[in-house]
């Protein structure tokens, strides 16, 4: 039994050591961090979003973004084409023909933006410039071509701006829904800071929608009525100027007003000079007399 007791204790005790000395390790090899974090800082804290970039990141996220084609009918969208015609005529009365194409303006639903009449070398001559409607522009040509004893030169043109009139139409779209998402961020804002800057982009889009809307509206008012420029002149009178009665006596008139001027000047010279000429006629009497007594004592 002794025996058995020597040998058993001593198997116990070693059996103990190494348990708890693999204890040890499992426990150590759980507790020691990894070796790529040692010596890492913790991540710094996302800063604080302020009340107005909360409210603006809220307010625009759903904002929706109208492309240039969207809403306007594709390939079936209304063409915008401005129209524009020169022409210059020769004609028999240069203010008769201007009266006929103002009213032949008014006539066709347009209006006369401008007209001018000059003289030059006696002959009578103008230009008009007229609106009307787009539908009617080759009917007013062909009026117009009418009044001319002779059509010097025509030209038309026409430019297509329906691009262009799309695009304003699909950015005024979009500035009008950012309009809208800004008045419901104002209605949100809490402080006197946040409420001045929602104010600020909102007046900005809304200078913006102005100034697209202006475009839109000159583009559609020039589609809509086609310009005509016209240049009147009268013919030429065959050899010259014509003679004339009336300005001939006008002439002599003229000249005989001039030579009287002309003696008036030399009589009030005389008789601003008399008393000079007196005295020199004096001294030349009484030196011709000095001489003949001298001639006659000797």
């Amino acid at each position: 039994m002794k025996k058995l007791l020597k040998i058993t204790l001593p198997t116990l005790l070693i059996l103990g050591m190494l348990a708890t000395g693999c204890a040890a390790i499992q426990s150590t090899s759980v507790m020691r961090p990894d070796s790529s974090q040692v010596g890492t800082p913790p991540a710094p804290a996302a800063a604080p979003e302020s009340a107005f970039t909360a409210l603006m990141s809220k307010g625009t996220a759903d904002q929706t973004v109208i492309s240039p084609t969207e809403g306007t009918g594709g390939a079936n969208t209304e063409r915008r084409i401005v129209m524009t015609g020169y022409i210059s005529l020769e004609v028999k009365d240069t203010s008769q023909s201007m009266d006929n194409i103002a009213t032949l303006a008014k006539d066709l639903g347009g209006y006369v933006v401008s007209s001018n009449k000059q003289v030059h070398n006696e002959t009578l001559s103008g230009s008009i410039s007229i609106r009307i409607p787009v539908e009617c522009f080759d009917e007013a040509l062909s009026s117009i071509n009418k009044l001319a004893m002779e059509v010097s030169s025509e030209r038309t043109e026409g430019k297509d701006v329906t691009e262009e009139y799309t695009d304003l139409k699909a950015q005024l779209r979009n500035l009008e829904a950012t309009e809208s998402q800004y008045l419901a961020l104002l209605q949100k804002a809490q402080t006197v800071e946040d409420i001045l800057k929602v104010q600020r982009e909102l007046s900005n889009v809304r200078g913006q929608i102005e100034q697209i809307k202006g475009r839109i509206q000159y583009l559609e008012r020039t589609s809509d009525m086609a310009l005509i420029q016209i240049s009147l002149q009268e013919p030429k009178a065959v050899g010259g100027n014509s003679w004339s009665a009336t300005k001939t006596l006008e002439s002599a008139v003229n000249g005989l007003i001039t030579f009287a001027k002309i003696l008036a000047n030399v009589f009030i010279w005389l008789v601003i000079f008399l008393p000079i000429w007196g005295i020199i006629l004096f001294l030349v009497i009484f030196f011709r007399r000095r001489r003949k007594s001298k001639a006659k004592t000797s």
